[in-house]
């Protein structure tokens, strides 16, 4: 009944059609974006995020312990300043920086890998929506800031999830499994690789690490982007007007406000370190909020010894070369049933176990961490982040 080329059935494939047009469109220019792009990419991003990552990192390793602790074995840690008594009474200070070598060595060439991905990204992701949108015929054909810088921390984040995965698993065993005592970087990578094989070392959990790395990576540095061009805007503004009206003719003012005199009496420099600071504990506060679900499940998933195994035999689950084969989801149920008898909230409360030692574990991490990131930009020539 009329049903031709035009009729009814005519429209999905016409609708087919036109998507694959849309991919083909997005792929083509996403190829010559990236090929544009390649022969101009910035190195110091990733020399800045690489020093940076390593330092904050490094020196946050004690905290790291006793918050891994705390959530591999809830019962016994229960909160900070106790747990890190008992971890010094029963196995020395020097139990502190265990996995102190995995940390330095995943966290700079992830740090490196994700602040270069995220910087370079951001311009390449931009001009393909611009570009898009403008083939498209959609909006102005400028493409979009927000949802640039949102897909750039997804790509920046997946990167580094990948590199992450047997770093995070060695650290994480030479922290919580007896076994791995004493065992350094190359050792504890050697023994995994022994147990699980080379393909499951890089691979597994994840999902779990992405679970962590996409909402930690949004959370700190878009965040810290979005926060940094806004004290800018606050703190500069008095003096762009005050420059504006002596260019266009019109004078100063003849009352000078209070934001005004505050404005011209601070210092560039001084400027800049308020807002790199500011503007870095705050983006701590969300990328810690936003992560710490993804945190609980990765240390779910790698961690070892005595715990695993108790846990193993509860749950009716075994080992595979030393690593549990269970899925992202198995690995969620296994955190929310821990306290799941006492309600939905208690059982949701599972995944920000260690909240409070996160909070000091990452609030050092990443206010460090992106001040120096910010520091170490301007010392390569680079302008600090939100001034541009």
């Amino acid at each position: 009944k009329g049903l031709g080329p035009r009729g009814k059935q005519g429209k999905p494939s016409t609708m087919k059609w036109t998507k694959r047009n849309h991919l083909l469109t997005f792929f083509a220019l996403l190829s010559q974006n990236v090929s544009a792009s390649a022969s101009s990419i910035d190195y110091r991003y990733f020399l800045a995020g690489g020093t940076s990552a390593a330092i904050s990192h490094g020196i946050t390793t004690p905290i790291d312990v006793v918050k891994t602790r705390m959530q591999s074995d809830p019962s016994k840690y229960k909160s900070l300043l106790p747990a890190t008594a008992t971890i010094i009474k029963e196995e020395g200070a020097g139990a502190l920086v265990k996995g102190l070598g995995p940390t330095l060595v995943g966290y700079g060439i992830e740090g490196a890998m994700k602040f270069g991905i995220y910087e370079v990204s951001k311009p390449l992701v931009l001009s393909v929506m611009a570009a898009l949108s403008a083939n498209l015929h959609i909006g102005k054909g400028g493409g979009n800031k927000g949802l640039s810088f949102l897909l750039a921390s997804i790509a920046a984040g997946a990167v580094a999830s990948l590199i992450l995965v047997p770093m995070e698993m060695t650290r994480i065993r030479m922290v919580t499994d007896p076994e791995f005592e004493g065992v350094g970087l190359v050792g504890g990578l050697a023994r995994l690789i022994e147990e699980a094989g080379l393909m499951k070392t890089l691979t597994v959990g994840l999902g779990a690490m992405l679970a962590k790395q996409v909402p930690y990576t949004f959370g700190k540095q878009v965040s810290f982007d979005v926060f940094a061009k806004f004290l800018y805007g606050i703190l500069n503004a008095p003096r762009k007007l005050a420059s504006s009206a002596n260019a266009t003719g019109d004078g100063p003012h003849s009352t000078t406000t209070l934001s005004e005199k505050l404005s011209n009496a601070l210092s560039p420099e001084f400027v800049k370190w308020t807002v790199s600071v500011v503007s870095a504990m705050l983006a701590s506060l969300m990328a810690c909020v936003m992560s710490q679900p993804g945190d609980v499940i990765l240390t779910e998933t790698y961690k070892g010894g005595e715990n695993r195994n108790a846990n193993n035999r509860s749950n009716g689950t075994s080992d595979v070369g030393g690593t549990k084969e269970r899925t992202l989801s198995e690995v969620s149920s296994a955190v929310y049933a821990r306290h799941s008898d006492d309600g939905v909230i208690r059982g949701l409360s599972g995944f920000f176990t260690g909240l409070q030692a996160r909070i000091v574990h990452v609030g050092l991490i990443i206010t460090s961490q992106l001040v120096i990131y910010d520091l170490m930009k301007q010392l390569l020539g680079l302008p600090a982040t939100g001034s541009h």
